[in-house]
């Protein structure tokens, strides 16, 4: 089966033939590929397709190590905490899998309005949130840019104390390049769209009719955003929906395709699992169900092929998953998450899918400071131009780390001293206090500590 014309970069046929006439490689291969890995160099794409083959269980936990070593080398013990806004649930499309599907008649719909925004963002700064993704169904019309953009300045506005959002990350229907110009403008931060599934036939399956039902528009989205200038893009994979993979294998294509192109590769890649949602039976029953083993084992080899790029996991996933997750390669998760319109200040609106980790914010923070992980709502890079080609410069030559670990301390502390319990402020500041002695450059460090010193006498938003 051809479909170049409908699937454009996506070489179906060649995955089909690698999956279909590839053995999976011997253990001297490995070891050679994970040896080269640890150089922090990234690896080659043929060297992935090799490692997306291994299923010793051995192997697999010489993977699992190597990512490991790979993240805490380039970005530290940190990791970023963020919360989705969900404004609308109205939707033109039909996704079988989700619970906004157009056909799904029981879901009570909702679109906030502006005030209603703010409300929703004056309950999450409350609780410490700094960064938020920005979620809408397809349901707006012509309109939907326009309001997203009343969203966004009304989000940047709403100040509640001490807090407020520093950035915003958005997730919305594909855009044309005039479009995406003017969301640029906007102030935000990275784009976020996912394929979902890469595989053509499926994703025509899944997605029978609305806009999103044109495969080709959405998979070529983040070009129209890169040529506005939107330097920070996300992609991801709903998996389930297909082989995973076949899924990875596509998702290489992707990426090299947008590096070949522009020079950068996404800045951030999902990794949700489906998940139950009321009103679309096939997320009860997956097609491709993903297992916990493949699905650490595809968190894994992200991290070891794309190393500085960020891997993000929701509260879809189980605590108990999330944890093991972190020490794989996740560099960002959602806490004390809702899924619907309104979710954050009432619970009125229906709810995209189910979550995972119902625990709230403080509970997620206080159970990643156990593990020795520190909490980071740091938002520097974005707000001093590292972005893109910049960001990439610093970090494939080790140099992020001067900023993300400074930055996550900072902001972490500001967390502890507003809105932390008692409990996790004291596990906070004893972690801070040995977190200090990490950052490599003595300069930094002593500036970090006049920082926190700053914080502690009501100073906020200090950054490197």
């Amino acid at each position: 089966m051809v479909l170049t014309k409908e699937t454009g970069f996506i070489d179906h046929e060649k995955i089909y033939e690698y999956l279909a006439n590839t053995k999976p490689p011997e253990r001297s291969e490995v070891e050679e590929i994970l040896s080269h890995a640890r150089e922090l160099k990234g690896i080659s794409f043929e060297e992935t397709e090799k490692l997306l083959l291994v299923e010793d269980d051995e192997l697999l936990e010489e993977i699992f190590k190597t990512a490991n070593y790979i993240k805490n080398e380039i970005y530290g013990k940190r990791l970023v905490l963020f919360a989705p806004l969900y404004v609308s649930n109205l939707c033109n499309n039909d996704c079988v899998y989700c619970g906004f599907r157009v056909s799904n008649r029981k879901l009570k719909r909702a679109t906030l309005t502006i005030e209603q925004v703010k409300e929703e963002i004056k309950s999450l700064v409350s609780q410490g949130h700094k960064r938020v993704l920005l979620v809408s169904g397809e349901g707006l019309g012509e309109s939907a840019l326009d309001y997203t953009i009343k969203c966004i300045e009304a989000i940047y506005s709403t100040k509640v104390g001490n807090g407020e959002i520093r950035r915003i990350n958005v997730n919305i229907a594909p855009l044309s390049v005039e479009g995406f110009k003017r969301l640029k403008e906007a102030k935000i931060g990275t784009y976020q769209l996912f394929q979902e599934t890469y595989h053509y036939p499926t994703y025509k399956k899944v997605h029978p009719r609305g806009p999103k039902s044109d495969y080709l528009y959405h998979l070529t989205a983040m070009d129209r955003a890169f040529k506005a200038g939107i330097d920070d893009v996300g992609v991801g994979i709903l998996f389930g929906l297909y082989d995973y993979k076949f899924e990875i294998l596509a998702l290489l294509q992707h990426i090299r395709h947008l590096e070949k192109e522009f020079g950068l590769g996404p800045h951030t890649i999902s990794v949700p699992r489906i998940e139950p949602a009321d009103g679309a039976p096939l997320s009860y029953e997956p097609p491709y169900p993903v297992s916990d083993k493949e699905f650490k084992k595809i968190i894994a080899l992200l991290r070891i092929t794309v190393p500085y790029t960020g891997i993000i996991l929701s509260t879809r996933e189980t605590p108990e998953m999330r944890r093991e997750a972190f020490s794989l390669g996740v560099s960002q998760i959602s806490a004390g998450s809702r899924t619907n319109p309104g979710g954050y200040s009432s619970k009125d609106a229906g709810e995209q899918f189910s979550l995972g980790d119902h625990r709230t914010i403080d509970e997620v923070i206080y159970d990643v400071c156990k593990l020795g992980y520190i909490p980071s709502f740091c938002t520097g890079c974005y707000r001093l131009g590292r972005t893109g080609l910049d960001f990439m410069d610093l970090a494939k030559p080790g140099l992020i780390k001067l900023y993300c670990l400074p930055n996550a301390i900072t902001t972490f502390k500001e967390y502890l001293v507003d809105y932390a319990s008692a409990e996790t402020r004291e596990i906070g500041n004893k972690l801070i206090a040995n977190m200090i002695n990490e950052i490599p450059h003595e300069k930094i460090r002593e500036k970090t500590v006049k920082y926190l010193q700053r914080i502690e006498k009501g100073e906020r938003d200090l950054y490197f």
